[in-house]
């Protein structure tokens, strides 16, 4: 090998390798840092998370108006102290979604490993009939609870709230463990029957483990649309029994209060809490 050969070489190994494929993708997602589909997302994002700065800086506000007039807690103080009602209807709201949510977990749970284990006559006909709820229009669903309730001589209030939340949540709690049991491993249900388990020591040792993730998606689904709605609340409640959407309305009709900006932030507080604490049991329960 001569000199020249040795000093090719050389020059040749101090230069950088050829990218690879990653390299290249990641080139040109960095020319492409202003492309259209991540405009969308920021212009969506700021859509959505700027009415709620906006709230929140308002909460603040010392006057009741539009106009910033300084930095006050008068509202907060107010949200504490003197919201009797608010806080009754709050707590109803909190009563209704966690209750009704609770009996359509454990209803949709059980429809849902009905459905999927066994074998009947009816079986599609209930699996469809189920989504009903979800495709109807809420206002239809509010108005068919209505006649129903009168025609059964059931007084409106926070008993016909509650089955009426109860009815819009099955879907929902039905779907989401469905889609768990379609990932479902029967071989460990013939694991359990071969080690002498009877048919509820695998129903609650075994399957409702498996789909607990599910379980509890279906259930935090439930509380939030439990708590937000306000089309089939309106045709169901009775007087004494508004939630907080109802109470929201009916307080909106004179201007909105800031009372009502506080209540908001604070909701807004509690639910961020949540997301967090619920974060790292969801990851857990879904490894086990």
């Amino acid at each position: 090998m001569n000199f020249k050969t040795v000093i090719n070489n050389f020059i040749t190994s101090l230069k950088s390798p050829p990218p690879g494929e990653a390299a290249r993708h990641a080139k040109r997602a960095y020319g492409k840092r202003f492309s259209f589909s991540q405009t969308v997302f920021i212009a969506t994002i700021v859509f959505l998370f700027l009415p709620l700065f906006i709230l929140v800086l308002y909460s603040f506000n010392a006057s009741k108006g539009m106009n910033w007039t300084g930095f006050s807690f008068t509202w907060y103080e107010e949200l504490f102290l003197h919201s009797r009602d608010l806080w009754r209807a709050f707590w109803h709201s909190i009563v209704i979604a966690v209750s009704s949510a609770g009996t359509a977990t454990v209803i949709g749970t059980l429809g849902a490993i009905g459905v999927n284990w066994y074998r009947f006559r009816l079986r599609n006909y209930v699996q469809t009939i189920s989504f009903l709820p979800m495709i109807l229009p809420e206002i239809i669903i509010g108005v068919s609870l209505l006649v129903f309730f009168e025609g059964i001589r059931l007084k409106l209030g926070l008993a016909t709230i509650f089955i009426a939340h109860t009815t819009f949540n099955l879907p929902f709690v039905f779907l989401m463990v469905m889609a768990r049991l379609d990932e479902f491993d029967f071989s460990i249900i013939e694991a359990a029957r071969d080690l002498g388990a009877n048919e509820g020591q695998t129903l609650l040792k075994v399957t409702v483990p498996v789909c607990m993730p599910g379980i509890v998606s279906g259930f935090l689904t439930a509380v939030t649309i439990s708590l937000e709605d306000f089309v089939i609340t309106y045709f169901v409640t009775g007087p004494g029994s508004s939630t907080l959407p109802i109470y929201i309305y009916s307080a909106i009709r004179f201007g909105v209060s800031p009372v009502i900006n506080a209540l908001s932030v604070v909701m807004i507080c509690g639910t961020v809490a949540l997301t967090f604490l619920l974060r790292n049991f969801l990851k857990y329960i879904a490894a086990k």
